[in-house]
């Protein structure tokens, strides 16, 4: 795929390229995912490219489905989409597509399901044997059924999928579920998940220079502190020293935590770690319980290793 003639004037080759959907929910993850890895730009209307501006990058503003093929040809260096999108396009490509994915980001999450009228016929993914499934994304569906050994018929719809067994185009669907809401309005149930997504960086096969691989590890080791940090709590407890292995115990996804004895007191001493796992209030009553006292959870909002 050639690139795209508009981006050739004003792209110079330096920069490394990223491209990012220009609306919506991913393109709004996205955008926060890289300002939090520093990055200072501005997104302008409908432009279709956003300069960093204290960085060598350029931000290519395109429609999700154009990503994989972007980053594939070397259009872009690298991108942000969608594991459904991605998968969709690589399996509708003509050419196997030369890009990896290199990270996994955590937002933008959603499952591809497979859903019918809720107590109809279809109630498992065996009973759709012989019948029509309407979907957007008939490539996945279609492994999915060549995979299980279910002959059934994939009915290609743009938009509006969940309408299908009402207007009487397909008894089921095939279509991205987050909430369930959109479902539930239509008077459809989940049976069946497909595919677990999430946004991904997806990098080309191409080989970067010298130049642009020195701001992509840049940007990856700004990235991996972002998203380490995004569950992590930084933790604050005075403790006794006797239950100072319960307590290392308990913490969740940490570290040897740090003690610091306590001035005035020799029984007692200050923990601190950084927990990157989920902190529950379980976890805090477990704490208190076993002698924890002043118990304090941060957030953070970085994180480099």
């Amino acid at each position: 795929m050639a690139s795209p003639p508009y981006f050739k004037v004003n792209i110079m080759t330096e920069r490394l390229r990223i491209a990012v959907q220009k609306k919506g929910r991913l393109a709004d993850e996205s955008f926060s995912a890289l300002k939090k890895c520093g990055l200072r730009f501005t997104i302008r209307g409908d432009g279709l490219l956003a300069r960093v501006k204290n960085l060598p990058i350029d931000l290519l503003l395109v429609r999700d489905d154009d990503i994989p093929n972007f980053v594939s040809s070397g259009a872009s260096d690298i991108g942000i989409v969608g594991e459904n999108v991605l998968k969709e396009d690589m399996l509708n490509a003509k050419d196997p597509m030369s890009l990896t994915i290199e990270r996994r980001l955590g937002f933008s999450r959603c499952n591809l399901c497979l859903a019918s009228i809720d107590g109809g016929n279809i109630q498992t993914p065996k009973d759709l044997e012989g019948t029509k499934i309407a979907t957007s994304y008939p490539g996945i569906l279609g492994q999915y059924l060549s995979d299980n050994n279910i002959n059934a018929e994939c009915i290609e719809m743009k938009g509006a999928v969940e309408l299908a067994p009402r207007i009487g185009v397909a008894p089921s669907i095939c279509d991205l579920v987050s909430s369930g809401a959109t479902l539930e309005a239509n008077g459809l149930q989940a049976f069946a998940t497909i595919l677990k997504s999430e946004a991904v960086l997806i990098k080309t096969g191409q080989e970067l220079s010298k130049e642009k691989q020195e701001i992509y590890d840049q940007l990856i080791s700004r990235l991996d502190g972002v998203i380490r940090s995004k569950d992590s709590k930084y933790i604050m407890l005075n403790a006794p020293k006797s239950q100072i292995e319960t307590i290392s115990k308990i913490l969740p996804g940490s570290d040897a935590p740090t003690i610091i004895p306590l001035a005035g007191n020799d029984d007692l001493v200050a923990v601190q770690a950084v927990c990157t796992e989920n902190v529950f209030w379980e976890t805090l009553e477990a704490l208190k319980k076993a002698g924890a006292r002043s118990i304090l959870v941060l957030p953070i909002e970085k994180m480099m290793g």
